[in-house]
């Protein structure tokens, strides 16, 4: 028989989601759109929400995590903070490692 472990990975802060595995999708399109409407669209959110989280990861954070630009005739854009981008690095690190010893507890269940 084989077993698999199903899990979902997130960080809170007071409560409140600060980062799970919706928010780094999100920052990741914006990182390779350069616009919250675009990055929105790539991931079938409306902007409504999608600046929603964003806004709620840049209130929950240390640093800010996006620097945004107003739209106009140029239109708008949004890119990722050195900070931001540091944010996906360590998350993808933590859902990994966590994935990893996940996979090695399965391996008990395995032996007995």
């Amino acid at each position: 028989m084989h077993y698999t472990i199903k899990s979902r990975i997130w960080i809170e802060s007071e409560g409140h989601v600060f980062l799970g595995e919706g928010r780094i999708q999100l920052l990741k399109a914006i990182a390779e759109t350069g616009s919250l409407s675009k990055a929105a669209k790539s991931l079938n959110l409306s902007y409504k929400k999608a600046w929603h989280l964003i806004d709620s990861v840049n209130k929950t954070a240390k640093q800010p995590v996006t620097i945004n630009s107003t739209g106009g005739k140029g239109g708008g854009g949004a890119e990722l903070t050195d900070y931001g981008k540091k944010l996906i690095v360590l998350f993808d690190d933590i859902n990994k490692n966590c994935w990893s010893f996940l996979d090695e507890q399965l391996k008990k269940l395995e032996t007995i």
